[in-house]
């Protein structure tokens, strides 16, 4: 992670091209009644700058100083449901620069301003209309976080693993060191007393992976500089496949004692009647209940703890355009001062994260696999 000074050093040059840009921008009065159009539609947005740095994108966003933008381009990976608009091919491969950030179309393709699809990549015919969505498996910014932070995960994985197996019988060092707590502490403190003495191991390596994976792409998105700051674990399908994991892997492993509690519970008669299955249907509503808890604590979070901190550099902006270049300036070390806090406190935020879903993905292991008392 970035150190303190770092940060601040980033969000004061953030601040500089804020102001540049309004200087940019600002035209001499007697200029102003002719462009007060053109000025409505120049002045910040900030609801999408908000967007724009948590959502998903084809390409990865460096920063933009007027009307320039620089950014990584991303590989797009498109399977269209017209071939005939592009001289029969299904399948087209292309870098997302050649929609020059939104502006222009591409064999027959573009990234859409609608309402409805905004920011998505939609087929247009020869009169520049849209008629749909193609199927797309693009590497986006979520995604190309996901193989960083895979990559990462791998290397600290086999590093420590190596490390262990060297120097088994005296003490870690190095990587060995920062690690081992950690994995003893899941394994002592979260899987057996969650699951059991006799069955936690079968559990281990999915509850060290999850933890390891939302711990690494929690910090990779506090770091404002590709290839890390993809807001990973702030996009709601990431947390939804991390959740669904838990749910299969609970419900296959569950024993003949955790479904006769949903199906068949000890409770009185008049309730699990089949003619009034109340009790039924709250324990299985109860079963599709905890992956969805699970999805939705991590998404919120995380993608919470991203929006606050730019809401706050957004406000140098927001005061720059409203009032003048100088307002926005005195207003970037408010700005930055509350935005650094939100960044240490998301640190905190990012252990406890990944800590609770492990934590409730072991309970949930251990009470589909308890034996009946």
């Amino acid at each position: 992670m970035l150190e303190l000074s770092q940060r601040i050093f980033l969000f004061f040059l953030l601040s500089f091209f804020t102001i540049g840009m309004v200087n940019a921008q600002h035209e001499p009065e007697e200029e102003h009644a002719a462009t007060s159009e053109s000025h409505e539609k120049e002045k910040f947005n900030a609801g999408e700058f908000v967007m724009e740095h948590v959502s998903d994108a084809h390409d990865w966003h460096i920063f933009s100083f007027g009307e320039k933008h620089v950014s990584i381009p991303l590989p797009v990976i498109l399977y269209s449901k017209n071939p005939e608009l592009h001289e029969g091919k299904s399948f087209h491969v292309f870098m997302s620069s050649k929609f020059h950030h939104g502006h222009d179309d591409y064999n027959g393709f573009r990234l859409s301003h609608s309402e409805e699809n905004k920011g998505k990549i939609v087929e247009v015919d020869e009169h520049g209309t849209e008629i749909g969505k193609p199927i797309d498996i693009s590497i986006t910014k979520t995604i190309a976080g996901i193989i960083v932070s895979a990559i990462i995960l791998l290397w600290l994985v086999f590093s420590v693993a190596g490390s262990a197996r060297k120097n088994k019988g005296i003490a870690p060092k190095g990587i060995q060191n920062l690690f081992e707590p950690v994995i003893l502490f899941i394994r002592d403190e979260v899987a057996k007393p969650a699951i059991g003495d006799k069955k936690y191991e079968k559990y281990m390596p999915f509850l060290l992976t999850v933890f390891f994976f939302i711990l690494i792409n929690n910090f990779m998105g506090l770091i404002p500089i590709p290839p890390f700051g993809a807001n990973v674990t702030g996009n709601i399908a990431v947390t939804m496949v991390l959740a669904l994991f838990t749910f299969f892997i609970t419900t296959i492993n569950g024993n003949k004692h955790y479904w006769k509690e949903i199906y068949w519970p000890d409770v009185p008669v008049w309730l699990k009647f089949p003619l009034f299955p109340l009790m039924q249907v709250v324990e299985f509503s109860g079963m599709l209940t905890k992956p969805f808890v699970l999805m939705v604590r991590l998404f919120a979070n995380m993608l919470a703890g991203h929006m606050i901190v730019t809401v706050f550099v957004s406000l140098i902006f927001i005061f720059a355009s409203l009032f003048s270049p100088a307002v926005g300036l005195a207003a970037s070390p408010v700005s930055i001062a509350f935005s650094v806090f939100i960044l240490l406190l998301d640190v905190l935020v990012s252990f406890i994260q990944a800590y609770v879903f492990t934590l409730l993905s072991a309970l949930y292991f251990g009470m589909a696999t308890s034996d009946h008392h």
